[in-house]
């Protein structure tokens, strides 16, 4: 049997996803590697010795680095899936259960979505911006892209970057989900066709909808473009949160997990949220609506005890 480094393993792995243009991955491969190198002092480790006691030793260290639960199961599935690769190319031998005692999972351990007020009221403001007649400011812009995505059923913002302008047809918005690969059709509301005519492209030798990459699809000059218009997206966002005085917090995410939680509270089955979403599985979408629908069953538990005490009499 061939032996190999878990860093080596790592790097092969990151090659290919380059390769195979698939550079967000390949970044989570190589932080992955650079925080697991930097945990074993630099030291390169023989796939041989990768065990549950130092995967245990490197979950409660990147726990002490403040890390989220949802980062450590990051990299814990990175490491994960290295570890299989290697197994499968026969670099190791397969230990039964070897991720078994570390975390793999998702935690939803904070809200993210608006409340329906502060929605409605990013919404009507931006009709009344549509209204004017004048040219938006660009922090008119960034509200406008926000309501977008979240009246096109909670739009990633990668997804916003990466779509073409054939991807629209008429009002009807057919694209595939960068993460996922599932094949989305969306019918535009008027008010999100409004949108698409003020803040569309309007460079006709750019094949994307929206001004917001120049470089070639699928070359990594697009990609580091798409994660500088994020971060300088989200700082817009959290600088439209302070002028308008809320308290919530307003990065990309939310659209999304607003539109989710918006649609459970109107009763729409999670098996039809999960397909609007083009969610992987409804796991995902559960994973979502799960703070939700807790509070929901909280608020049933304080309706069957208020029952109780007036004697029947509903409240």
């Amino acid at each position: 049997m061939k032996e190999m480094s878990l860093q080596k393993m790592l790097s092969t792995i990151i090659g290919e996803l380059r390769e195979n243009g698939r550079w967000g991955t390949a970044h989570i491969y190589q932080a992955t590697m650079n925080v697991f190198t930097a945990f074993n002092q630099q030291r390169q480790l023989p796939l041989g010795k990768l065990d549950a006691a130092l995967l245990k030793r490197f979950e409660i260290h990147l726990r002490q680095r403040d890390c989220s639960w949802n980062t450590v199961s990051t990299y814990m599935k990175t490491l994960r899936s290295a570890y299989n690769r290697a197994v499968d190319y026969g670099y190791t031998s397969y230990i039964p259960r070897l991720f078994e005692h570390v975390y793999t999972g998702t935690k939803a351990d904070r809200k993210r979505a608006l409340d329906a007020s502060d929605m409605g009221f990013l919404v009507r403001g931006t009709e009344e911006d549509l209204s004017k007649k004048v040219s938006p400011s660009n922090l008119q812009k960034t509200k406008m892209l926000f309501v977008f995505m979240f009246l096109v059923r909670g739009l990633p913002f990668v997804d916003l970057a990466y779509l073409h302008k054939k991807d629209l047809q008429g009002n009807v918005l057919s694209y595939r989900r960068r993460k996922t690969g599932r094949a989305l059709k969306v019918v535009l509301s008027p008010e999100a066709m409004q949108l698409v005519h003020l803040m569309a492209n309007k460079d006709q030798d750019s094949p994307y909808l929206f001004s917001i990459l120049r470089s070639k699809d699928g070359t990594e000059a697009a990609y580091h473009e798409y994660q500088s218009a994020l971060r300088c997206f989200n700082y817009h966002l959290s600088v439209l949160k302070k002028n308008l005085g809320m308290e919530s917090n307003l990065t990309t995410y939310v659209a999304r997990h607003t539109w989710a939680t918006m649609a459970y509270y109107c009763e729409i089955h999670p098996g039809i949220i999960s397909e609007a979403m083009g969610h992987s599985s409804i796991h995902v979408t559960e994973t979502y609506l799960k703070p939700f629908h807790d509070k929901r069953i909280d608020e049933a538990n304080a309706k069957v005890i208020s029952f109780v005490k007036n004697d029947g009499i509903s409240a």
